[in-house]
């Protein structure tokens, strides 16, 4: 029997050595893959934020949150291609807790 589908978040922080467009073709991107694997619930851009610590000499990063449902062998292929990506800095693919999204 196969697993039902399952919650997740992903917040991922793009380098702001990307412009504005490339940002949003890097969202763009994210978001139709999640589409193409699961139903996308929400995406959330947080926008330029400060960041803890430097990440590649970067203080600073674009922040969007994902929150999706898909199969659980997504989130791994997810990641796999969030590695893989020019202009992204970090990321964190979740399962959602339950009365969230």
């Amino acid at each position: 029997m196969a697993k039902l589908a399952e919650k997740y978040e992903a917040v991922v922080v793009f380098s702001l050595k990307k412009d504005e467009e490339q940002i949003k073709a890097l969202t763009a991107k994210f978001t139709d893959l999640i589409k193409a694997n699961g139903t996308l619930a929400d995406v959330d851009e947080w926008g330029k934020r400060k960041r803890a610590y430097e990440i590649n000499y970067e203080s600073e990063g674009y922040y969007v949150l994902f929150h999706f449902e898909s199969q659980p062998d997504f989130p791994a292929e997810l990641e796999r291609v969030l590695n893989i990506t020019d202009g992204v800095l970090r990321f964190l693919v979740v399962l959602a807790q339950e009365g969230k999204h």
